[in-house]
């Protein structure tokens, strides 16, 4: 009764901090399915093109910096949410004239920013507004991502192109060196159809006769689906009468320090007994801030190691869901599958609808099992996904099984590993901070290192990969696991501790 009467209070600026988070799923999710369109838009091979995934993903971590300068005032925060939803309507109706590569890379980085600065802000207002009863609410805040996601390449779907425009996988380098596995004989009767890709250009194809056209129509729309949600935040400028126009009144919604002195506790009484919101939590500092840290000096080499090994788990896992939801649809509509570019469309949506399942079953599910646990069942459960779709790699219907699947195993992964670590070192490290860095560094690199490759090595290469970093992520989590039983010092952490980590990971997470 009570969390629903402060949902009544606060319905306006809730649902509000929600559809901003609806606008962050929609622009992360359209790329893959619209990869190879776009390829036959800016005439690019696929390493270039990865450079656009690149670009999104390294502004995304740059605007979510640039997020927290903007989260000290409720005026400030709710401009940045405006500014920041209305830049990703203007991205996608700008998409449709991006011929070149490079420009399409710039347009994406300012989604990137635009996205990061999205993740900082909704999140900590949530916090702001509901402190410790936040969780709940942040659990749909990254629904709403989820649901963004499942959306967007189910818009593009209905308008990509049949037809390839593009030699199927060819490059100089393939022909003279791409026989993984069954790969040589994909590539053997595209080999004289298939021009040098010297200057990685089309010749003869404009934009006109490339896919671009229509699935234009898909952006289009996408930026009038997004254009409500910063309508929704100028209405709550209004509301909050922090519009030029309108005279000044007190916020309905508190600054932060005016809800720091409400909840401010006597001043004899020890800062063991703050709220959490307003506690010390120095794996919430920024990296630089965090690795200064005097009481870092004299720790244990296993203290170290911990957030390196946990990192490098996470580098790999969020790497994979990036590279995969990029790149799953490009594989499915090459040999030798040969998937209809329509059917294949929907493999992003699968991926990230399952991926929103699984943040709700993960819920319950994390009262009852323990995170080291939870992470194990994952990385296990990726590994061996990968291998039943690398075993069956002619059989469509494995490849959407494993799509669902991998959605799964994938979804609770950072949350989970977020919770373990802070509970191995007793909540006194960098962990959140690091984890996070970690994370977003591997959705940029693998992303670019298997679009690479893919297009060097074949179609087959994409599983190969998926397997190769799978078993990456597992003998991380193994050396993690050791490194945990060599720390010294570790008592058990309290229930309650480790609920406030579950519930702290999710403010954190894409």
């Amino acid at each position: 009764g009570r969390v629903s009467g402060l949902l009544r209070r606060n319905l306006q600026p809730t649902l509000t901090y929600w559809s901003v988070f609806f606008s962050f799923g929609l622009c992360i999710a359209f790329l893959g399915p619209t990869l190879l369109d776009l390829r036959c838009q800016t005439h690019s091979s696929l390493p270039q093109i990865s450079w656009v995934f690149f670009s999104q993903q390294l502004c995304l971590l740059l605007g979510s910096a640039l997020g927290g300068v903007f989260k000290r005032t409720l005026a400030q925060s709710l401009w940045a949410l405006f500014t920041s939803s209305l830049a990703i309507s203007l991205v996608f109706a700008v998409i449709p004239f991006c011929h070149d590569v490079k420009v399409l890379a710039s347009v994406m980085a300012l989604a990137g920013l635009a996205m990061g600065c999205i993740d900082t802000v909704a999140n900590m207002q949530l916090v702001r507004m509901y402190q410790k009863d936040s969780a709940v609410f942040l659990q749909v805040l990254h629904f709403f991502v989820g649901f963004g996601a499942l959306l967007s390449p189910l818009i593009a779907d209905p308008f990509l192109s049949e037809a390839n425009c593009l030699p199927a996988n060819s490059t100089a380098n393939t022909t003279s060196r791409g026989h993984l596995f069954h790969v040589s004989r994909v590539l053997a009767q595209h080999h004289v159809e298939a021009k040098p890709w010297s200057n990685q250009t089309f010749p003869g194809l404009t934009p006109k006769d490339g896919a671009g056209t229509r699935v234009s129509y898909a952006f289009w729309i996408m930026a009038l689906i997004n254009l409500p949600v910063p309508m929704a935040v100028l209405m709550l400028l209004s509301k909050e009468r922090l519009l030029t126009c309108c005279p000044q009144r007190r916020p309905l919604l508190l600054s932060a320090d005016e809800l720091a002195l409400e909840t401010q506790p006597p001043e004899k009484e020890d800062a063991s007994s703050l709220p959490p919101k307003f506690q010390s939590h120095p794996g919430h500092e920024d990296l630089f801030s965090c690795c200064q840290r005097k009481n870092l000096r004299g720790a244990p080499y296993s203290f170290f190691a911990i957030h390196i090994t946990a990192a490098l788990v996470l580098f790999m896992t969020d790497g994979l869901t990036g590279a995969y939801s990029a790149f799953v649809y490009s594989y499915a509509v090459e040999k030798p599958l040969s998937v209809g570019h329509k059917v294949a469309g929907y493999l992003p949506s699968l991926f990230w609808g399952f991926i929103t399942l699984g943040r709700l079953l993960s819920i319950p599910i994390s009262s009852r099992m323990k995170p080291a646990t939870m992470v194990f069942i994952n990385v296990v459960g990726v590994v061996v996904t990968f291998l039943v779709l690398l075993i069956f790699s002619y059989n469509v219907v494995f490849l959407f099984v494993g799509t669902a699947s991998l959605g799964l195993f994938l979804s609770s992964t950072f949350p989970s590993m977020l919770a373990y670590t802070e509970d191995s070192l007793q909540y006194k490290g960098c962990a959140t901070t690091v984890l996070v860095t970690g994370a977003g560094v591997g959705e940029m690199v693998l992303q670019m290192l298997v679009g690479s490759i893919f297009q060097a090595q074949g179609s087959y290469s994409f599983l190969v990969c998926g397997v190769i970093f799978g078993c990456l992520a597992f003998t991380f989590y193994i050396l993690l696991l050791f490194f945990h039983r060599m720390h010294p010092g570790l008592p058990s952490v309290p229930t309650q501790d480790r609920s406030i980590a579950m519930e702290n990971s999710e403010c954190y997470q894409r």
